[in-house]
């Protein structure tokens, strides 16, 4: 499907330019910033991952993909959480290092990323006239789980994002949303890049145990 789609990016993207509002060419730019400031292990990628995500509600709820519109106001509350576990999530209320997951949230991550998949889909494929309703619905309980991660620092954040954005990209390209589909395909560079920079962070911080 995303490879007869590009053959018309062309066309396409020039009629999309045309028709795309300043509201969704701001969500897409302060999205972009947010995840390259928490790459860089940047308390400031929560304030401004806040304003991205209310842009994204009006965004997504136009396209008609519930799941992902109800997913943004569940980030504004989540960066608000992370943004006060990065600053006193540490021992003895220091700021938070890079860690790796751990069994437990592993197990269940994959169990409410499954049961979200299945309930909230059959919901949205039953009850309304969303597009790629499990498809969306995984995307959105992934989402969470990985954004839960990210809050607690945890690595492997960054390996749960890589998934979701390849989902992401045909998709919202497929749902004309180009510019969006554009900065989730950068999102996918942004979460390898994430990955190497706070893998390299935890290496320095286990060569340094006594500084955490």
């Amino acid at each position: 499907m995303f490879a007869l789609l590009l053959l018309d990016i062309p066309t396409s993207f020039a009629h999309y330019w045309q028709a795309t509002t300043p509201l969704e060419l701001v969500a897409v730019v302060t999205g972009f910033a947010c995840v390259w400031l928490a790459a860089r292990e940047s308390l400031w990628n929560f304030p401004v991952a806040i304003v991205s995500c209310l842009l994204f509600v009006f965004v997504y709820f136009k396209a008609k993909l519930y799941a992902d519109c109800g997913l943004q106001g569940l980030f504004i509350l989540l960066s608000g959480y992370g943004w006060y576990e990065w600053l006193y999530g540490g021992r003895n209320a220091t700021e938070l290092g890079v860690s790796h997951t751990r069994g437990r949230e592993w197990l269940l991550g994959a169990a409410f990323a499954a049961f979200f998949t299945l309930g909230f889909g059959y919901y949205l494929h039953s009850s309304t006239d969303a597009a790629f309703p499990y498809i969306d619905s995984f995307t959105t309980g992934a989402s969470i789980v990985a954004q839960y991660l990210l809050t607690r620092k945890r690595l492997e954040n960054w390996l749960l994002w890589l998934l979701v954005d390849v989902i992401y990209v045909p998709v919202l390209w497929y749902k004309e949303l180009y510019f969006v589909s554009l900065l989730y395909f950068l999102y996918l560079a942004l979460a390898a890049y994430g990955y190497w920079q706070w893998r390299r962070e935890l290496g320095r911080q286990e060569a340094s145990p006594a500084v955490w």
